[in-house]
């Protein structure tokens, strides 16, 4: 057989099968009048209807609230349980004096292929620091939450591990994370209008006031231990 015949019997074949793909049964009496169907579908609905119609009235005097009411997560007095691995928001790791980690070294920056990280290097007067960050900034607005900025930092200086999800904002200006809201996540509220490239000392860190303990209000994931590394296979450890 030739390569000619070959070919032209296994396009008969593959056109057969399409064909055949494409016939449909023919339907019975009962599915031709599409009652039983119609019937079968409305009392489904009616099913999780009125199931969901008693626990929540369940729920408004305390009873099996142990029961979901529906399969939708009621947002935000719910929220879904993620993997303690996802990547959320960002923070800054702090030093045990209070300074942040990071010692300027411009590799997030570069890296980043949303280039939406900005960072202002400072003179440290540990000469075995050498430079810190005197502001650090991060647009949300732009990021995808790559993770490059993590995985390249030497100093583990930067990680995405706050279980926070609540960046939309009003306005471009409004997702803005400046270096203070990175060291102290949850610290601006979003009725407090943007600040933009926030140049701090050192002295200025040690001062900061203390986080809200995340994740925000309404939420039913634990928060976080400060200062826990989160592994590629999930385990936790306690190196601040």
């Amino acid at each position: 057989m030739s390569a000619t015949t070959q070919n032209q019997s296994l396009s008969d074949q593959l056109l057969h099968r399409i064909r055949d793909a494409h016939k449909r049964r023919a339907l019975n009496w009962s599915e031709r009048i599409y009652l039983p169907a119609i019937a079968k579908g409305l009392w489904i609905t009616s099913v999780h209807f009125w199931r969901n119609l008693f626990l929540h009235i369940a729920h408004r005097v305390g009873l099996f609230k142990d029961h979901p009411a529906s399969v939708t997560i009621q947002y935000p007095e719910q929220r879904r349980q993620t993997a303690r691995r996802l990547r959320t928001r960002h923070r800054l790791m702090q030093r045990d004096d209070g300074t942040p980690r990071c010692v300027a070294c411009m590799l997030c920056e570069t890296i980043c292929p949303a280039k939406c990280i900005y960072i202002t290097p400072g003179e440290h007067p540990d000469p075995n620091v050498e430079k810190f960050a005197k502001s650090f900034d991060i647009d949300l607005g732009k990021c995808v939450y790559c993770g490059y900025c993590v995985e390249v930092c030497p100093e583990d200086a930067i990680r995405m591990d706050t279980q926070r999800h609540d960046i939309a904002a009003f306005t471009r200006d409004g997702m803005w994370l400046d270096i203070t809201e990175l060291i102290r996540p949850g610290l601006r509220l979003h009725t407090d209008p943007p600040k933009k490239f926030i140049q701090l000392e050192l002295d200025d860190f040690r001062h900061l006031p203390q986080t809200p303990p995340p994740p925000p209000p309404g939420t039913t994931i634990p928060p976080a231990p400060p200062g826990t590394i989160l592994t590629q296979s999930g385990q936790v450890s306690g190196d601040r």
